[in-house]
């Protein structure tokens, strides 16, 4: 026997569904710093393959060489920080704010040498998709700077 959906039931979807509850922006947070923690991670576990998942398709990085636009520009241009078995540097998230949108975010946190000396911050900007998924549309990172040292 045939499902038959009335008319005015297909009319009432759209509505209802954008009357289901949104994720609070504690729980954006949190996605936020573990979808971070995985980009730093890929890092860590020199899986180049890993860190572009983290890097959307129209992503711009900027670094000293200029800005690197795109996924494929941004992996071509990391390519030789995953080489050899040891990382150059490692990041981790300290900070994460949230639009109340739920859509975009910032994240940064201290970049450190391979000897735990912080040598930067970073700053990454992520866009959730249509997917789900966050991933980095901007990023830059910045040196230390020894402000209480100055006047």
């Amino acid at each position: 026997m045939p499902i038959r959906i009335r008319p005015a039931l297909l009319l009432a979807l759209p509505v209802t569904a954008g009357l289901l509850p949104a994720q609070s922006r504690e729980e954006l947070t949190r996605q936020v710093f573990a979808a971070e923690s995985s980009f730093a991670r890929s890092m860590a576990n020199r899986d180049l393959a890993a860190f572009a998942e983290h890097v959307a398709s129209d992503g711009v990085f900027v670094g000293t060489g200029g800005p690197l636009r795109g996924r494929e520009a941004v992996v071509e241009g990391w390519r030789r920080l995953f080489e050899g078995p040891n990382q150059p540097f490692s990041w981790a998230p300290e900070a994460v704010e949230v639009l109340e949108t739920g859509t975009l975010a910032l994240s940064s946190g201290p970049v450190r040498d391979p000897t735990g000396r912080r040598t930067g911050t970073f700053n990454s900007i992520w866009r959730k998709g249509a997917d789900g998924a966050w991933r980095v549309i901007f990023d830059k990172g910045c040196p230390v700077c020894d402000c209480a040292a100055k006047p």
